[in-house]
């Protein structure tokens, strides 16, 4: 057995990954903000709640499929948009990609990827979904909206949730700044990790972020389009407007990734936002923000059913994408799981992260007696603190007794 499909969970292939990549790398995948509270309160929220099981029911075969935007998908997950995949493996957007596909869920592909959006969509054209941040330039945000369209794009999803840069300790501990410190230190524990080494010299170092390719200047460097992305992003006096000049542009599935506040919500749904998602950048902006899990049931009374919600940040268990259908969301994405799957064994590294949770989400909806994912809801859900589930019959119940009517012989 390879060692990736020795892998029985999420962390199995995050510890393969941090074999494979270089601290500078890893750290850049791992880490969050600040003291990276957020990281574990994204965890903590979905420990707070349990699955009641329901038994005497056949789950002999169990449905996960969901839709979402007139496609039917095979599971509720989809990879969240990361930035730089190229850099923990060349190629690794495309990757992504044909691993979504297979699987037949979504892939957001980030505009900070190193592949152009036109090549991922034209390789999964049902599967690729295109994430954008709205620069600073906007004309340059009216030409990725018009690349997407052109790209025949299914959904596109407009994350607002870095007004600013935040501070990632680990990278600036590591020297990963624009430009990249590759410092005696950073060298000599790179050596340590020679695959990766072999693999970044040979895609010619830094890898291109080829969505702003066309907006640098010709026979621009690795280097200085990745400078150009700095000084285009982010754009702090991003506000609603935008988002109504984007609808205005674009005639398909729009969705909002980063909100928290159901105001927030609301009004992204007024602006024509079919869907949301639920999301704090996955621990690495903003430290003291709540997990999106405990903010979703406000999110979810807000909007009720005139938007898609999704969930993102901290999904590690296929029960937590239980979980958070119960509480509301259609379905859950994440980011850091397939991206240590590529970056331990490419393509199939990420497919098996796919995989492992796909059979975690069939194993519990068998084990608490629910055929379809789809008709999850609160009642399979209990928290510590909140009232126990009651029986819908008041008591006593008939109950069915044996007929124990005694003869004349026996009670003589």
């Amino acid at each position: 057995m390879s060692s990736i499909q020795s892998a029985i969970n999420l962390e199995d292939l995050r510890q393969q990954a941090r074999r494979k990549l270089p601290r500078i790398a890893f750290d850049f995948i791992d880490g969050g903000a600040d003291d990276e509270a957020c990281l574990q309160r994204n965890r903590a929220a979905f420990q707070r709640y349990t699955l009641v099981p329901r038994y005497l029911r056949d789950v002999s075969r169990c449905d996960q499929s969901v839709e979402l935007f007139g496609h039917r998908y095979a599971s509720p997950i989809g990879i969240s948009p990361t930035g730089l995949a190229g850099l923990f493996r060349p190629d690794a957007d495309l990757m992504l990609a044909a691993a979504a596909r297979e699987a037949n869920v979504p892939f957001l592909l980030s505009s900070a990827a190193n592949a152009a959006l036109e090549d991922a969509a034209a390789m999964a054209p049902d599967n690729v979904w295109f994430q954008m941040y709205c620069t600073t330039n906007e004309s340059i945000n009216a030409d990725l909206v018009r690349r997407a369209i052109r790209a025949k794009v299914r959904v596109l999803v407009v994350s607002v949730d870095v007004p600013v840069n935040s501070n990632r300790e680990r990278n600036k501990r590591n020297g990963f700044s624009r430009p990249l410190k590759m410092t005696p230190g950073v060298v000599l524990e790179a050596l340590g990790h020679p695959g990766w080494v072999l693999r970044y010299l040979r895609a010619g170092g830094i890898p291109m972020m080829r969505n702003w390719l066309p907006y640098a200047p010709d026979g621009a460097r690795a280097s200085q389009v990745a400078d150009l992305y700095g000084t285009l992003t982010p754009a702090p006096m991003v506000s609603w407007q935008h988002i109504r000049k984007i609808r205005e542009a674009w005639r398909g599935p729009l969705v909002i990734k980063g909100l928290l506040h159901p105001e927030d919500a609301r009004q992204a749904v007024h602006l024509g936002a079919q869907g949301l998602i639920v999301s704090n950048h996955g621990g690495r902006q903003l430290d003291a923000a709540p997990s999106p899990l405990d903010m979703l049931p406000a999110v979810r009374d807000a909007v009720g059913c005139n938007a898609e919600l999704m969930l993102d940040s901290g999904v590690r268990r296929g029960s937590d994408l239980v979980i958070a259908r119960c509480l509301g969301a259609r379905s859950a994405i994440f980011g850091r799981p397939t991206l240590f799957g590529v970056a331990a064994a490419g393509q199939p590294g990420a497919s098996r992260a796919l995989a492992i949770v796909r059979a975690e989400i069939d194993m519990v909806l068998a084990q608490i007696g629910c055929q379809r994912f789809e008709e999850l809801n609160e009642s399979y859900l209990w928290r510590e603190g909140t009232p126990l589930p009651r029986a819908s019959t008041p008591f006593p119940l008939p109950v069915a007794r044996p007929d124990t009517t005694t003869t004349p012989e026996e009670t003589t």
